[in-house]
């Protein structure tokens, strides 16, 4: 039947439906009220599919019962965030809250009690942006790295208190919101105790099945996860008025039909800050979400304008981290991991234990020094902390509850993966595995390193491929992964004759690179890309690297005589340098640099970039630098030679200013490179 005849009185009585059916989730989950029973709830639900599948022209996206959309075809999309989703400053003391404040007023010229602050708890869940046009919920995405995150909109979709349709009149023609999705503890526990009975995927803590939920390419997924969603902010506001405060804000998403955190609350100055992070974390064991700590804003937005932003923060606004939960459990026993470098690290296997609602089952000891520092032995009870609330590690061993059964933490002779020796350099806190690539935990590794976007940046070379590809035999070094073909790569597990043809093309473009690039990705320690840069510049060839005494090796900027021992002794290995041949065989190749015995021409200066680049990438503008011998640093010093201000340059170009350091924008800074490379090139 077509909209045409579609019969009156059933279009009002979908409209009557719908609208019912909306004010019953608003007042359920914006407003804590039980509008009408469940069972007449289900009946209207029931009524208007079913008059929607008899006249399916009716069907709209902003329908309550299109709730979980088609699933998305292939990856997630990215989208870029039109106002940047920043993170925020931490706070850990009542000093450090009392210093916040004082800043904010200073900077306001205002008393720093007569400050009134919006505080709300900080949830430990995912924080997303939703956009609405004219009312209607168009794009649901994460925050990524804060300009560009992923399309979700098909997963914020299924999420009941996630309005589809904005409630009210008052509704604005273009509304960004954005929020916390997360898992409730008795949601959570539901979700776990059904999917024992049903032997599914059980999770380990409320956030992570969250995000979980939220990665899901099959919307249908999300929609049976018990998902929540608390609005904190509005981003993008246009036809309609903005509030005077932020929790006037909230309360006009709350009419729109947003969910808020209803411990909100409004409180004056430093001492109305400290009160309510301390009752939120006398409070936080009884609530039915996680928290991690709370987020205080300052409630005036002409202030909030006023204060602006630092370059990754607002100053108006602070994270107060509660101290990190401890428990007591056993330590039953140690094993040695395997780094890329062949650095062992001492993991301690507990005896499971909640920590911050994860269960723990082992914690990094770090090193062997670390183990004495703690005197810690198998058997001993501990004090385990997660960091940060992420982190577990080991804070403490209880000496005077130590079995007499206990025995010392002692590390191997040999590597536990391939059986080559331990070494342990005088001087040096980390033991190592003198295996190198011969040794299956560093060949991952340094597959995954060599492979890396700052190194030959092998597009579709992800950690998972590399899993199989080495456990397969396929590739013992980097050198084999040139001789993979298409037809054997197909027939590995979630690979096809597109995506296998994709890598051999990937392979086949990272043939080419720069002598810079190649010394970082063959994973000498610690040669980052600022000394891979520093190395190609001064010795120009590899041979002449390879070659280098280690007085030369020493005399190099930036290289001291431990980097310079491990470059060395990375070259006298027989296996390094069959390595670097086969690579050079399988026509791994680059430009020679002119040889650079002379020093380069920005050699001894320090640039720092900040702001956006228009026409570079950071990336690409570092590289140029350090091409020329420049460093390249992420602050601004009395060393610093040159600072490149893009727009939106903030902390850093205001310490320049303050230091009297040369600040030039990016067409002064392309143009004087241009200069610089010619002479360099002509020379």
């Amino acid at each position: 039947m077509s909209s045409q005849e579609i019969p009156a009185d059933i279009a009002n009585e979908v409209n009557d439906l719908r609208h019912r059916i909306d004010e019953a989730n608003y007042r359920y989950y914006v407003e804590n009220e039980a509008h009408i029973p469940d069972a007449d709830y289900d009946q209207l639900m029931r009524r208007l599919e079913a008059l929607e599948a008899q006249y399916p022209a009716l069907v709209t996206p902003e329908s309550p019962t299109q709730r979980v959309g088609a699933p998305v075809a292939g990856d997630f999309a990215s989208v870029t965030h039109s106002v940047r989703m920043l993170s925020l400053d931490n706070a850990f003391s009542d000093e450090e809250l009392s210093a916040f404040v004082k800043r904010a007023a200073t900077r306001l010229g205002s008393d720093p009690e007569s400050l009134a602050f919006c505080c709300e708890p900080k949830l430990d869940g995912l924080a997303v942006s939703l956009l609405y046009r004219d009312g209607i919920l168009v794009q649901g995405a994460t925050r990524g790295d804060g300009s560009t995150g992923e399309d979700i909109t098909h997963n914020v979709r299924t999420i009941d208190s996630i309005p589809l349709k904005l409630f009210g009149n008052d509704v604005p023609s273009l509304l960004e919101v954005r929020g916390e999705v997360f898992i409730g503890q008795h949601g959570f526990e539901r979700m776990n105790e059904r999917a024992r009975q049903e032997n599914g995927k059980v999770f380990a803590n409320p956030r992570n099945a969250a995000a979980g939920s939220l990665r899901q390419l099959d919307a249908s997924i999300a929609r049976q996860r018990p998902l929540e969603f608390f609005a904190y902010q509005v981003a993008q506001l246009e036809g309609a008025e903005w509030a005077d405060t932020h929790s006037e804000m909230m309360a006009r998403l709350r009419a729109l039909g947003f969910r808020s955190n209803p411990e909100l609350a409004i409180v004056q100055g430093a001492s109305g800050v400290i009160g309510f992070c301390q009752r939120m974390g006398e409070r936080r064991a009884s609530l039915d979400y996680d928290i991690d700590g709370a987020v205080l804003k300052i409630d005036s937005l002409a202030q909030q304008a006023e204060l602006g932003f630092v370059s990754r923060a607002p100053r108006w606004a602070i994270a107060f981290k509660f101290p990190a939960e401890e428990k007591m459990t056993t330590l039953k026993g140690v094993e040695f991991q395997v780094g890329r470098i062949g650095t062992l690290t001492p993991v301690a296997r507990l005896e499971p234990v909640q920590v911050a609602g994860v269960t723990v089952t082992n914690a990094t000891l770090h090193n062997m020094d670390e183990v004495s520092r703690l005197d810690a032995r198998i058997g001993d009870q501990v004090i385990v902390r997660r960091a940060g609330d992420v982190i577990p590690q080991i804070v403490q061993v209880v000496i005077d509850q130590r079995p007499d059964d206990t025995h010392e933490i002692v590390m191997p002779s040999h590597c536990p993966v391939c059986g080559s020796q331990i070494e342990r350099l005088e001087g040096e806190v980390a033991a190592r595995c003198s295996g190198g690539l011969f040794c299956p935990a560093q060949r991952k590794e340094s597959l995954q390193h060599f492979a890396s976007r700052k190194a030959l940046d092998i597009d579709g070379l992800g950690e998972k491929l590399i899993d199989v590809l080495v456990e397969r035999e396929m590739v013992k070094t980097p050198a084999d992964l040139f001789g993979l073909g298409v037809a054997e790569l197909a027939e590995l597990p979630r690979m096809a004759e597109k995506s296998a043809g994709n890598l051999v093309a990937a392979l086949d473009k990272a043939r080419s690179t720069t002598l810079a690039r190649f010394i970082y990705a063959i994973g000498i320690r610690e040669v980052g890309e600022a000394t891979a840069a520093v190395l190609a510049n001064r010795f120009g060839s590899l041979e002449a690297l390879m070659s280098a005494a280690l007085e030369q090796l020493m005399s190099v900027p930036d290289v001291g005589p431990i980097v310079a021992r491990h470059i060395h002794t990375f070259f006298r290995q027989q296996v390094n340098v069959d390595t670097v041949k086969a690579l050079q065989q399988a026509g791994v190749h680059w430009a020679e640099v002119e040889s650079a015995d002379r020093p380069q021409p920005l050699e001894g200066q320090t640039w720092v970039l900040t702001g956006t680049l228009e026409q570079l990438t950071r990336d690409e503008a570092k590289e140029r630098l350090q091409q020329l011998g420049a460093k390249v640093a992420g602050s601004v010093s009395k060393k610093t030679f040159c600072v490149v201000a893009g727009p939106g340059a903030g902390s850093k170009l205001a310490k320049a200013e303050q230091l009297g350091v040369e600040v030039i924008d990016e067409a002064s800074f392309l143009e004087r490179l241009a200069g610089i490379e010619r002479d360099a090139a002509w020379r």
